[in-house]
């Protein structure tokens, strides 16, 4: 029996026996399984933090989606989706810091971009969201960056203000980075406990 052929481009062999073309991504080769297994294994701060485990981007996104509620407690369930999966493109291309994404030679943010497109359409969430949704998780986002620096990465309060502003309607007391397997279980336990509601 002949085997599926593989579409030419950079993609992606998943745990789950998808092909993720990286190029022109389907959404229907996206399982929230790899995603959760990838963002668990990708380490913040390029793993430049305190603890026994690297602090992943799956904790990251989980506490940027905790932290989206603490600004808008009545925010609607696709939308905390949208904010748990913020940076999902990163089980597949890696969570590059942003100066270095700036120096990238390629359109960096075109591949994300397609990315976190065909993931919304594969968990029902609008490809684009809006401005105002972009903004909050924007918000959130900059306020775990703000906590994992001081918390997990080395910075002083007054260099982590300067660099991420102050965290103001958020809160967060303690951040201990999970082990990966802890971290994609959680992962996944929120994304079902979101697709539930």
């Amino acid at each position: 029996m002949a085997s599926a052929k593989i579409p030419v481009g950079a993609w992606q062999r998943m745990l789950s026996g998808r092909r993720l073309n990286l190029l022109e991504p389907s959404p229907l080769d996206i399982e929230i399984e790899d995603i959760a297994h990838g963002l668990a294994r990708v380490a913040r701060w390029n793993g430049q933090t305190k603890g026994s485990h690297a602090f992943s981007v799956a904790q990251h996104c989980m506490l940027v989606e905790r932290l989206a509620i603490q600004l808008k407690p009545a925010l609607k369930r696709e939308d905390r989706l949208a904010a748990l999966l913020h940076d999902a493109p990163e089980y597949v291309i890696g969570d590059l810091i942003s100066p270095f994404k700036r120096a990238v030679g390629i359109n960096y943010k075109a591949l994300e971009n397609r990315l976190q497109e065909a993931i919304h359409v594969r968990f029902g969430i609008t490809p684009k969201v809006s401005d105002t949704l972009h903004k909050l998780i924007k918000r959130a986002d900059t306020g775990a960056a703000y906590f994992e620096a001081t918390q997990l990465a080395g910075f002083d309060v007054a260099e982590a203000k300067r660099f991420f502003g102050e965290p103001k309607g958020m809160a967060y007391k303690r951040l201990t980075p999970w082990e990966a397997t802890e971290a994609q279980a959680r992962f996944v336990k929120r994304f079902k406990e979101l697709v539930a509601d």
